[in-house]
């Protein structure tokens, strides 16, 4: 696929270049600034946008081009990277959008195939949340109360890939189990949580996950 980064770390930035190249993308642009990369794909787009969170123009700049991108490109996925896995990047970014976008943590995309397959997720449409993330949120320091405390060892491995973004294909994969078991285990997580039946799409589940997650007022 096309890809465009915007990243002020010289030799990230190059690192990246690289990884994609070794998967076999074309990186079509590659700056330091959100600023000239809003210019670029409007003049040449591209089917995936890699921003750095915190970079110019200002101190969380990728967010508030990822916003420009998505409005201006609605079509074109987004991946936003950070050096942290903050919850509050991440309710930013479902603000953004809840397909065809991502929040990975820099050190976790350095490899072929992790980028490669996040990319390939978000081209997909879905949307990919960095797998440390989801876990604090599912297991908090504090340890689970309330109705979390009744799901089962294996429905908490489920929720935690469902709060990644993971289709039940996606976890059944994960977990080498089948599909059909995933289906289970989901139905159950959502009525133990009383969330909404009807999150069938992945994007809408993950948001009633996540919006569940917060009414518990996790700590991160």
């Amino acid at each position: 696929m096309r890809v465009a980064i915007a990243e002020d770390g010289a030799l990230f930035r190059e690192g990246l270049v690289m990884l994609l190249a070794a998967a076999g993308h074309e990186v079509v642009h590659a700056v330091p600034d959100g600023g000239q990369l809003l210019d670029l794909v409007a003049a040449d787009p591209v089917d995936v946008a890699v921003l750095d969170i915190r970079m110019p123009p200002e101190p969380d700049g990728g967010l508030a081009i990822a916003e420009r991108l998505r409005a201006l490109h609605p079509e074109m996925g987004l991946l936003l990277l950070s050096h942290f896995a903050e919850t509050h990047y991440l309710m930013r970014i479902l603000e953004i959008g809840t397909r065809q976008i991502g929040y990975r943590l820099k050190d976790k995309v350095t490899s072929v195939t992790a980028l490669s397959d996040t990319l390939a997720r978000i081209a997909e449409g879905e949307i990919v949340i960095e797998p440390a993330l989801a876990a604090r949120l599912v297991d908090r320091p504090t340890g689970r109360q309330g109705k979390l405390a009744a799901l089962s060892e294996r429905e908490i491995e489920v929720l935690k890939l469902m709060a990644e973004g993971r289709s039940n294909n996606g976890i059944a994969a994960q977990l080498f189990v089948s599909s059909k078991a995933i289906e289970k285990h989901v139905a159950g997580i959502f009525a133990k949580l009383s969330l909404p039946a009807d999150a069938t799409a992945y994007h809408r589940r993950v948001l009633a996950v996540l919006a569940y997650l917060r009414t518990q007022r996790i700590e991160t």
